[in-house]
């Protein structure tokens, strides 16, 4: 039993989170993602969170990560609409604060979102495409039951060659 285990709540994404996402955005958070972005970019990301997580459509959605039993925000994770290889598929992507890091709260949020990823029926896999230089990302995938289908050549922030690992989750075999 992992002794850091953590629980979560999601909770849609809102109006009132861009506090929430101003914090994830410090250069230490963002180091695998390009480094922080503009105070536009931001705003610009935060409204297309706030769309999503109002999107009923099967694009996917976005939360905000609740640490429990604390009730404090702890950071942001989601599912949304890929191609990968040709192929529709459901991406996501976590972001923890740092006093929220190291107890499993990233875990357990992929795992939640996984199931609700699943419950939409839309798509079979669940992608993540950490750095492959972002150990504590690549360990969460590993955790949250994943398969490694080795590294890839990304461009994320546009612009910006990433190498990745490709990680993929069959959502019909999740229990």
């Amino acid at each position: 039993m992992d002794t850091n285990a953590s629980s979560v709540r999601l909770e849609p994404w809102s109006e009132e989170d861009f506090d929430l996402l101003r914090a994830m955005n410090a250069p230490d958070l963002m180091e695998h993602l390009g480094g922080p972005e503009s105070d536009e970019a931001l705003s610009e990301r935060h409204r297309r969170y706030v769309d999503l997580s109002a999107d009923r459509t099967g694009a996917g959605r976005m939360f905000r990560i609740v640490s429990l039993p604390e009730q404090i925000p702890a950071g942001s994770t989601g599912f949304w609409k890929q191609t990968w290889d040709g192929e529709p598929v459901y991406e996501t992507g976590w972001t923890v604060l740092p006093a929220f890091q190291g107890r499993g709260v990233a875990t357990a949020a992929t795992r939640a979102v996984a199931a609700l990823a699943r419950a939409e029926r839309t798509y079979r896999f669940l992608h993540a495409f950490p750095s492959r230089d972002n150990g504590p990302s690549n360990a969460v995938c590993r955790k949250a039951g994943f398969e490694l289908r080795g590294e890839r050549d990304l461009e994320y922030p546009p612009g910006r060659p990433m190498r990745c690992n490709d990680w993929r989750l069959d959502l019909e075999e999740l229990g």
